[in-house]
């Protein structure tokens, strides 16, 4: 058996983020059962999406269009950005319904620990969408990470001397959840962001 071979599938595939060994060899066993034709037509299909996918000028997102769709809908509220950290944050978002606004893609948190400071990420480009395109609100949706919560901060403060209204994605126990088995963390920023009601 071509073991050398199947092992560097198998490690080519668990280095996709989701992918552990043991589903990378499954993937791995169901590709090399596929009929040559059919898969010529799978690598067809991945290589040709990945070409025709591009970034948003405007927003950084995912698109087919030099502008993406979000960007030139008239239907959404242009006074109020999405500040997100990748573009795939954008599909989670759309998928809840709940947000009408447009959105801004930072590519990425300040982590000193990595070298990324506020000049690596996309906030000068924020930055100048603010005036021109007349934004009232800005909603920080990145992750509830202490790099996150850092580029929260900071984007707050950058935005403040723009008279723009800065809010934060609240955090808190999961719906069906217990306070029992919420961590520390999790709790903490659940009672801080609590809600009048």
């Amino acid at each position: 058996m071509a073991n050398h071979l199947l092992d560097e599938m198998v490690e080519a595939l668990s280095s996709l983020p989701g992918i552990g060994r043991k589903s990378a060899f499954r993937i791995s066993f169901h590709l090399l059962r596929l009929e040559q034709g059919m898969f010529n037509q799978f690598v067809r299909q991945l290589t040709d999406t990945k070409s025709r996918i591009q970034f948003c000028k405007r927003c950084g997102s995912y698109s087919e269009t030099e502008v993406c769709d979000i960007c030139t809908s008239d239907k959404r509220d242009s006074r109020i950005f999405c500040v997100v950290e990748q573009p795939e944050d954008i599909f989670f978002i759309e998928n809840t319904r709940e947000f009408q606004g447009k959105y801004h893609v930072l590519n990425g948190v300040i982590s000193p620990l990595e070298g990324i400071g506020p000049r690596d990420l996309r906030i000068k480009e924020l930055m100048e969408r603010i005036e021109p395109e007349h934004v009232k609100e800005v909603l920080i949706a990145t992750n509830p990470t202490l790099e996150g919560d850092a580029t929260a901060d900071y984007l707050a403060n950058q935005l403040k001397p723009l008279s723009v209204s800065v809010t934060r994605i609240a955090y808190g126990i999961t719906v069906g959840g217990s306070i029992e088995l919420s961590d520390q963390y999790t709790l903490g920023r659940a009672i801080r962001s609590r809600l009048q009601l």
